[in-house]
């Protein structure tokens, strides 16, 4: 019989993420729904059915009757407050998982924390953009207690992703660590398309030529990025799908483990200096490609390609 699940945290990944675990995760009982702010709980039980979610009205209420507990939410404060809550319940014997971007000791003081109440805990952040996350297409991370970590991974690849990266037996932080350093890749990723792009746009080659070279040789994300670049999609989306508030927050986390270690990150510097003239420019629908229109603006070009 398989676990009663409660997830907590539907944002742009959360829903992906919970959409795919009930459609493909082989469960038997309604998947419990919270979310802060109750209508996207609403609708996504709306989407999938009645009959297999349970929207609830508080933390407490999703965490009672579950024996895993899922959380995806947007910042280690926000995890840290759901976390005060879920352990103000007995929670003996439950497996807490954790999805959402943290510093590695963020996620090694949760372990710690959950672990010394009698439950489990799973670090499992993933990579992937919202498409992916309901595509079932993340890459799942996951670190812990081998038998920990065993409970989580049926509900990984081909169900909520399509690859795992088994961090078994190892602190759970390891996997937030990995998550860091691999978002400081995206970052980077977009930081040097947009200095191609402004670069091909001044010399007189043109966008258009630079983005046929980057399809054919770097197809996947680096086209992706430059279409949404090209296409002006990194200042006309209302919703952001990698919101500039979270990007600074991963930047962050990223240069204070660089600063603790010694270490030379000076094109993270750079593409963190932009994000925050992102942040000055776009302040509630900076995303992540809006890098674009800063180094744009600070090449003399207006910051919208259009």
């Amino acid at each position: 019989m398989a676990p009663q699940i409660a997830w907590i945290g539907l944002g742009n990944m959360g829903r992906g993420m919970a959409k795919n675990l009930v459609e493909k995760g082989n469960l038997d009982k309604p998947l419990i729904l919270y979310n802060r702010t109750k209508k996207r709980a609403d609708d996504l039980a709306t989407q999938l059915g009645a009959d297999k979610t349970k929207v609830v009205d508080t933390v407490k209420d999703a965490v009672s009757n579950a024996e895993i507990v899922i959380m995806c939410l947007g910042n280690d404060a926000s995890v840290n407050d759901t976390v005060d809550v879920i352990l103000e319940n007995d929670v003996t014997g439950k497996l807490i998982v954790d999805s959402s971007t943290l510093h590695p000791d963020t996620s090694n003081t949760l372990e710690k924390r959950i672990t010394e109440k009698g439950a489990e805990f799973v670090a499992m952040p993933v990579f992937g953009a919202p498409a992916m996350a309901d595509a079932g297409q993340l890459i799942c991370v996951c670190a812990g207690a081998a038998s920990a970590v065993d409970k989580v991974k049926p509900y990984t690849k081909d169900v909520m992703g399509r690859a795992v990266i088994d961090f078994s037996g190892q602190p759970a932080g390891n996997s937030s660590l990995l998550k860091i350093v691999g978002n400081t890749f995206i970052l980077n990723m977009v930081e040097v398309l947009s200095e191609g792009h402004v670069l091909a746009e001044k010399t007189g080659l043109g966008t258009d030529n630079l983005h046929h070279f980057i399809e054919a040789l770097f197809p996947g994300p680096y086209a992706a990025y430059s279409k949404r670049m090209l296409a002006g999609d990194y200042y006309q989306r209302d919703e952001p799908l990698f919101h500039i508030d979270l990007a600074l927050k991963d930047s962050g986390h990223a240069l204070s483990l660089a600063e603790k270690n010694d270490c030379s990150v000076p094109a993270l510097k750079v593409a963190r200096k932009h994000l925050e003239q992102v942040k000055e420019h776009l302040p509630d629908k900076g995303d992540i490609p809006s890098v674009y229109g800063a180094v744009r603006q600070e090449s003399g070009l207006k910051f919208e390609n259009k």
